[in-house]
């Protein structure tokens, strides 16, 4: 028995180990709809809702940032649902609700209905997010996890970067229409349930979690400050993701160039993810936690301090290449400090922490831009980013290493 627990986690044993199997590889391809879907309309939002209701800046800010406080507002309650009930029907509801409210955007004829749909469709958009990842989680080979959900992240990452590409693209085609941008969006979600029909998961998962209820249920409190941490990185992405386009056009004269900015960032995506993937094999998740911070800082500054094309385009490759390595680090992170009951609730904390960032950075970072312009709104998530690693190297690092179970 000693033998066999020692090679559980012997190099020969993660070789042995399918890493990409069938039903990991529908979950990948479920997980990278879901955020194509999501992420090919957010970076052109604030232009729709400008020239389409004619909104301001800090309304723009507003009327998004609806979403994500609902997607924060679900989180906990997904990671409790998603630990108690058959997670392939949590997944296959959610996702359903979530493709319906695409025809939201179709049919609002005015802001306030818009931002009602958008604010609506937080709320299956943070539940199946949680659920996705946690059937990623179960369907993997335990030896393979660490590495896996790090391949799991590049789908999102992936998603993120092409999905801004081809809505900017579309948009030109056709001549600033938005209507076939969310009837794309529409379709791609449809496909995503499709292959969550077809997802198999260990019947032993279906436990239904039978613990008084309380807080920790909800929400990861041994891994709060990480969750604080997390959500100084997130904050600094969300203002950048969601004015890059804007600020672009606005401030550089740049009609097309934010699928540029795309590009690169997805390039420094692949590569972290690629070149970390052997730390995360090896459990090395702070070393990567690390690196990720120290090149992404560098990163904002660029974006910051370089009002100029060749910092715009170079600032995408250094973020991408730091957010490569820190988040999945960071996704890693929860699950160790969580039992194997608690999946669910370790995924939906690191998202919950990342949603509240992400929607601060659009809430204030909107009214940054309308008041103060787009430079104090850039410097502001460069100051941010570099208060959340003070967090790490001060505190959050040895807490980590200290109360990890694995």
């Amino acid at each position: 028995m000693k033998a066999e627990r020692i090679f559980r986690n012997t190099p020969a044993r993660r070789t042995m180990d399918k890493l990409w199997n069938s039903n990991y590889l529908k979950i990948w391809t479920v997980n990278f709809l879901l955020h194509f879907a999501f992420t090919l309309i957010v970076p052109l939002l604030p232009l729709y809702l400008s020239e389409t209701f004619g909104a301001n800046k800090e309304t723009i800010g507003l009327c998004l940032a609806g979403y994500t406080v609902m997607a924060i507002i679900i989180r906990p309650f997904s990671g409790y649902i998603t630990d108690s009930f058959p997670r392939k029907m949590v997944l296959l509801v959610c996702n359903f609700v979530f493709f319906a409210l695409f025809g939201g955007y179709l049919i609002a004829g005015s802001l306030t209905a818009f931002t009602i749909f958008r604010t609506l469709h937080g709320l299956p958009f943070g539940a199946t997010t949680v659920a996705a990842s946690t059937v990623a989680i179960d369907v993997l080979p335990s030896s393979r996890r660490t590495e896996g959900m790090g391949y799991y992240g590049l789908a999102n990452n992936l998603a993120t970067v092409i999905g801004p590409i081809i809505a900017i693209y579309l948009l030109q085609y056709y001549q600033g229409n938005f209507t076939p941008l969310f009837w794309l969006s529409f379709g791609v979600s449809f496909l995503g349930i499709i292959l969550d029909l077809s997802i198999r998961i260990p019947a032993k998962e279906f436990v239904p979690n039978k613990q008084v209820i309380s807080l920790d249920r909800f929400f990861l409190t041994k891994g709060w400050l990480e969750a604080v941490t997390i959500l100084c990185f997130a904050c600094s992405y969300g203002v950048v993701s969601t004015y890059v386009a804007i600020y672009g056009k606005e401030s550089l004269g740049i009609t097309s160039g934010s699928g540029i900015f795309f590009s690169f960032l997805a390039v420094g995506l692949i590569i972290s993810r690629l070149t970390g993937s052997k730390a995360l094999r090896e459990n090395k998740v702070s070393r990567n936690a690390t690196i990720g911070m120290l090149i992404s800082i560098f990163g904002y500054l660029l974006f910051a301090a370089v009002p100029s094309l060749w910092a715009y385009y170079a600032s995408a490759f250094v973020i991408g290449l730091g957010n490569g390595h820190m988040y999945p680090a960071f996704l890693n992170m929860f699950i160790n400090l969580a039992e194997h009951n608690r999946r669910g609730t370790a995924n939906s904390s690191i998202l919950t922490a990342w949603d509240a960032g992400v929607g601060l950075g659009v809430l204030f970072g909107g009214i940054l831009a309308e008041h103060f312009g787009y430079r104090s709104a850039f410097w502001a998530a460069w100051a941010v980013n570099a208060a959340g690693i003070v967090i790490y190297f001060a505190v959050t690092r040895s807490h980590f290493e200290t109360n990890k179970l694995r």
